[in-house]
C-alpha cells in the first residue's frame, strides 16, 4: 500500500470515529510527530531519570523473564 493510500485510509477511519477520547490521542500523536522543537521534560521526569540510571548502575534491574514474572503475579491479582 502507498503512502498516499495509507494517508486515505487513516482518514478514513478518523472520520468514522465517535469515542472522542481516541481522536484526543491520535491528534497529540500527530502533534508530537509535527512539533520540531525539542521534547522539555519536567523537573520531576530529570529527577525520575536520574533516580533511574542510578538504579541501572548499581545493578538494580530486573531480567525480562523476572520482570514478566512480576507483571503476571500482579495481573493475577486484580
Amino acid at each position: 500500500m502507498s503512502t498516499a493510500e495509507l494517508k486515505i485510509n487513516v482518514i478514513q477511519q478518523i472520520t468514522n470515529l465517535k469515542d472522542a477520547n481516541v481522536i484526543e490521542q491520535i491528534q497529540r500523536l500527530l502533534d508530537f510527530e509535527v512539533d520540531k522543537k525539542p521534547y522539555v521534560i519536567s523537573a520531576k521526569q530529570t529527577k525520575r531519570i536520574a533516580a533511574a540510571k542510578k538504579e541501572y548502575a548499581e545493578g538494580k534491574t530486573l531480567t525480562e523473564k523476572q520482570a514478566n514474572k512480576e507483571i503476571d503475579q500482579w495481573l493475577s491479582e486484580k
